[in-house]
């Protein structure tokens, strides 16, 4: 008799409800390595961790990558090739007794032939007595243990448990990729959405397909088709005209150029945060900061070539959205350093010297006398040292003939010093 209670209706009517109101991402997850999108530089046919996984050979590792990346699937992926339980754990949540409870089931499951995969996310969140506790189960084989971080494991995962997992480094999905997984969340929903919007969301989702897939469920279900503005109200983003390989690309890039050598930190940062907003990779932004500090700063103030380094460091080491601190750093440095392009202008002049006049041999007594017979065909006889000499200067000729007396460098006002000094140089060394 049917009943308003009858569990036999209810329960599949909760079970859909249930699924239904997972996240996206989550009932898109993939389930085999031939349905996940990107990390194709870890994941291609014959690499190690692909042969590894399909082979069902797991191995204790350490996922390295920014959110939405794919380090839950792929260590879902490992457990369910190897036919082995698998325990989630978050170190934001969990201690030591809720580890030792998972150690405790797998110990249970080794007496039963029946392998243990331990996935515990935000790893680095663990101290290192916490970190410490594993470090016997994983060293016996108790638990294959998938970490997951997004801190550079190299500072936040203690060495002692590093050499006992492999460190795999995934990046942020390219937009293409998203555009691929959206593409499948429009199928699997039956929804209908605009290429435009795709585009926009798989753009500005910052590398995360988490992001992209929440943005594109809310749109489905707050307007139904996904047009570009569904997409920008479910994102609280607005579309930004970038294109990272066509004409703004460069043209953003040269107005950060432009804005930076005139001395405006604010039209800099301006233009640095387009760059950001539209995706643009941070690689490509601060080796043009790199560039910027010797060819537009050099020795007006040489911190800049320093600062613009260590700010490529910083991208390499933290990435993004992190990174975007250093950049800004550095975009205000380079704005307010004093300028000056005389090394510009000085490899220049040497290098279009060369070109007309071609390249002399260096003078006999420059060259060198690192090997037997060199002084008897002259090589670095006569050299004057000049740490034996007063001030260190010898007034020797170091230019090779035909080239004695040019100038290539010529230190402008934003160089005082440097321009004292060279003078003092050229009157100690009779020039």
């Amino acid at each position: 008799m049917n009943s308003l209670f009858d569990a036999g209706e209810a329960e599949p009517r909760r079970a859909a409800a249930d699924a239904l109101a997972r996240p996206l991402a989550t009932r898109l997850r993939p389930r085999s390595l031939d349905e996940v999108v990107g990390q194709e530089h870890l994941l291609a046919d014959g690499s190690a961790l692909r042969v590894a996984i399909e082979q069902g050979l797991p191995h204790s590792m350490i996922l390295y990558g920014p959110p939405g990346s794919g380090k839950t699937t792929l260590a879902r992926i490992v457990a369910a090739a190897a036919h082995a339980a698998l325990e989630e754990l978050s170190a934001v949540e969990a201690g030591r007794p809720e580890v030792r409870k998972v150690l405790e089931r797998a110990q249970h499951r080794r007496q039963l032939a029946e392998p243990t995969v331990f996935f515990l996310d935000e790893i680095h969140r663990f101290n290192k007595a916490q970190q410490d506790a594993l470090l016997p189960a994983v060293e016996e084989g108790l638990v294959t243990l998938i970490g997951a971080t997004t801190e550079n494991p190299y500072f936040e995962v203690n060495s002692a448990l590093l050499s006992r997992c492999q460190v795999y480094e995934l990046r942020p999905l390219l937009a293409t990729d998203i555009e691929v997984v959206l593409r499948g969340a429009v199928e699997a929903l039956e929804a209908q959405a605009d290429d435009d919007a795709i585009a926009f969301l798989a753009a500005r989702a910052g590398g995360d397909a988490r992001t992209a897939l929440a943005a594109f469920d809310l749109a489905v279900q707050t307007h139904g088709r996904v047009t570009l503005e569904a997409a920008q109200d479910a994102l609280q983003r607005r579309a930004l005209t970038y294109d990272k390989t066509g004409d703004r690309h460069y043209d953003t890039i040269s107005a950060w150029i432009k804005a930076t050598r005139g001395s405006d930190p604010d039209a800099s940062l301006y233009y640095l945060a387009v760059m950001l907003e539209g995706g643009e990779d941070p690689r490509f932004i601060v080796r043009r900061m790199v560039i910027l500090a010797s060819e537009d700063i050099g020795n007006a103030d040489p911190g800049a070539l320093a600062v613009a380094v260590a700010a490529a460091q910083a991208i390499e080491h933290v990435g993004l959205p992190e990174g975007q601190f250093a950049l800004a750093q550095a975009a205000i440095y380079l704005s307010l350093a004093p300028k000056s392009d005389s090394a510009k202008k000085a490899i220049g002049a040497a290098r279009e010297h060369v070109r007309e006049h071609g390249a002399k041999p260096p003078p006999p007594y420059l060259q060198s006398a690192g090997y037997n017979a060199a002084a008897r065909l002259g090589r670095g006889v006569g050299y004057d040292y000049p740490h034996d000499r007063p001030g260190h200067l010898s007034d020797q000729e170091l230019l090779p003939e035909g080239v004695v007396g040019e100038r290539f460098y010529a230190p402008d006002e934003a160089e005082a010093a440097l321009r004292e000094r060279l003078e003092e140089i050229r009157r100690g060394r009779g020039r």
